[in-house]
């Protein structure tokens, strides 16, 4: 049997028990005030909240356990509960508004058969009475957290097995509906050692991170993996990061973090809107891992990030970029600590035809950075098609073979089958099929994009995020990461068109600038990627639709807008676009056009 992570919190309590394991920063005014959980409260909170959820379930009960917490500290207590009962635990964000979040619990609720919900006393009463509405009456709602004096003196630890469930992650839903995936005690162990190789880290180590607690790189990398190493993990909200980038550096100076991570967005708001004066005196010297992943890694993002903070002392070997998705619990492959990261510029006709080949003279040129190499994950490049392993150089489907690939989709067996057993051309067997196009070169894994959102041109292959940087970089009205690239279909001519949706800054444009904005737009995807006769849609900013941890939700961009869905400031669309929204409209009566005038 391998280490637990109860094993681990254990271990904690007993060789430093006063030790910080978490540290939370709630905004209290301009400032942020800390909340220190040490390793013995942290074990005494767990072994409370296993204690309830024994007696709830008067006897065993193999259902999972809903999460439903705001991303405070009660959270970490709950999951960990969990894990000392010896329960599946379901990490989900809490319903704290209707819509599509709520809509996005409900699926999980009953696509999970939970058996419990978890949450804090004053959300208790509204969760039960949903619950109830939602006509999920053998769903127990419990209430735990907070401060409680109970002591839980009739504990005893759970007999857990390898291959036993710890927890249920469900995806993203970048390109699908989110699916429960089942990480096995193994699994979580297996993902910790790699983790813990690929960051190089000591015992003891602090990280530090706004990413949500209930995504698998907030989850799994910054929370579980500082206490599988007996260390200490400090936290804040998004939302705190958000509104104030400049509160992560602080972060870091403040607590000597040494380990943190965040999708390519995340350091790209820091470089643009952070001040002179809010990095002032921060010293970045302790940072060693700055884990850059989640969506595609920019050369420029890092490249500026780390010359706006050298002044700060921020070491360019920091910077990490790397691979890793749910499926494979997390971590698949990262860079080297002691190195600069790896850049590869590559012809761009040669990318499109699925090869790196080098840069040529006066020819168009892509700069892909490298994801580090794999960890502990065994990573193979196959045609998606033939499913034949591709050599060196190849872009094609990324699959993987380890002891950190999880146990499949919570039930979808015919899911699971297609996704996690599959078999190359030559026999190769027990494979998962992660859906993403990469290729190997020198031992190095690039990552470039998705088969799914893949844009199909003339035997031409784009990618969607190349398209949509082109455009922000192309003037200061279009808002960084605000952007969407995706096909529809035309079925009766068979020929697909390309649509470009992009967010507009505030402030930046008059009314009578937005037709020459789409006709700016129309233009640069005409001369830097051959497609003349790309369809332009400006919104607002927030109109683009993003998963938990910062993916572009290409697909549902695609319903929004075929739905009439998006409020557009003004749009630029090709006559047989315009004719499939008016189809889709017949259709389905019931989507009414948001979009202003214009062609």
């Amino acid at each position: 049997m391998r280490r637990t992570l109860t094993d681990a919190i254990r271990a904690g309590v007993e060789q430093h028990p006063e030790r910080a394991a978490f540290v939370y920063l709630h905004e209290d005014g301009r400032s942020m005030r800390p909340e220190r959980l040490t390793y013995r409260e942290l074990d005494r909170r767990a072994r409370l909240v296993a204690t309830r959820l024994r007696e709830a379930a008067k006897g065993d009960d193999p259902r999972p356990v809903l999460l439903l917490y705001p991303p405070t500290l009660d959270f970490v207590t709950a999951f960990l509960g969990c894990f000392y009962a010896g329960r599946t635990a379901i990490p989900a964000p809490l319903p704290d508004e209707p819509g599509e979040r709520l809509a996005r619990v409900r699926g999980i609720l009953r696509d999970a058969s939970a058996g419990a919900v978890l949450t804090l006393p004053e959300h208790r009463h509204a969760l039960a009475a949903w619950l109830t509405a939602a006509g999920e009456r053998d769903v127990v709602c419990l209430a735990a957290g907070g401060d409680d004096a109970t002591e839980p003196d009739v504990w005893f630890p759970p007999h857990v097995r390898d291959e036993d469930l710890a927890f249920l992650q469900y995806s993203s839903g970048s390109t699908s509906e989110p699916k429960g995936i089942m990480v096995t005690h193994a699994n979580l162990a297996a993902n910790q050692e790699a983790i813990q190789r690929a960051m190089n880290t000591r015992k003891g180590v602090v990280t530090g991170s706004w990413l949500p607690l209930y995504h698998d790189m907030g989850l799994i990398g910054m929370t579980l993996h500082p206490l599988w190493m007996g260390g200490t993990s400090v936290q804040m909200s998004p939302i705190s990061f958000i509104k104030q980038p400049h509160r992560w550096l602080r972060m870091i100076h403040d607590y000597r973090v040494e380990g943190t991570a965040s999708p390519n967005f995340g350091y790209e708001l820091c470089t643009r809107r952070v001040t002179e004066e809010q990095s002032a005196g921060l010293d970045l010297s302790t940072l060693r891992v700055a884990l850059n992943g989640a969506e595609p890694v920019r050369a420029g993002t890092i490249r500026a990030f780390s010359a706006r903070f050298a002044a700060n002392r921020l070491r360019p070997q920091a910077m990490l970029p790397c691979y890793g998705l749910a499926e494979n619990t997390l971590l698949v492959s990262g860079g080297d600590t002691a190195g600069p990261h790896v850049e590869l510029i590559v012809d761009a006709h040669g990318l499109e035809q699925d090869e790196l080949q080098p840069a040529q003279p006066g020819r168009a040129t892509r700069t892909l950075v490298g994801c580090g190499r794999p960890k502990g994950t065994e990573v193979l490049l196959v045609d998606p098609m033939t499913l034949e392993v591709l050599p060196d150089g190849r872009v094609g489907e990324i699959w993987l073979h380890g002891p950190s690939v999880t146990a499949g989709y919570w039930n979808r067996p015919r899911e699971t089958a297609e996704s996690f057993r599959a078999s190359t051309a030559d026999g190769r067997s027990g494979y998962f099929r992660t859906g993403d196009l990469g290729a190997l070169l020198g031992g190095e894994l690039y990552v470039t994009g998705r088969i799914k959102e893949m844009l199909i041109h003339h035997g031409r292959n784009l990618y969607p995020q190349d398209i949509e940087h082109a455009v922000q970089d192309s003037g200061p009205a279009f808002r960084r990461g605000g952007g969407a690239v995706f096909t529809v279909s035309d079925t009766e001519a068979e020929r697909a068109h390309v649509v470009v949706v992009q967010e507009i800054r505030p402030r930046t444009y008059d009314e009578p600038d937005l037709p020459g904005l789409a006709a700016s737009v129309r233009e640069l995807v005409s001369r830097e990627f051959q497609l003349p006769a790309a369809s332009v849609v400006l919104v607002r900013p927030g109109a683009i639709r993003k998963t938990t941890s910062g993916k572009t939700q290409r697909t549902l961009m695609r319903q929004l807008f075929l739905d009439g869905a998006l409020h557009v400031l003004h749009q630029r669309l090709e006559r047989p676009v315009e004719a499939l929204i008016e189809r889709h409209a017949e259709d389905d009566p019931e989507s009414a056009p948001l979009a202003a005038p214009g062609r």
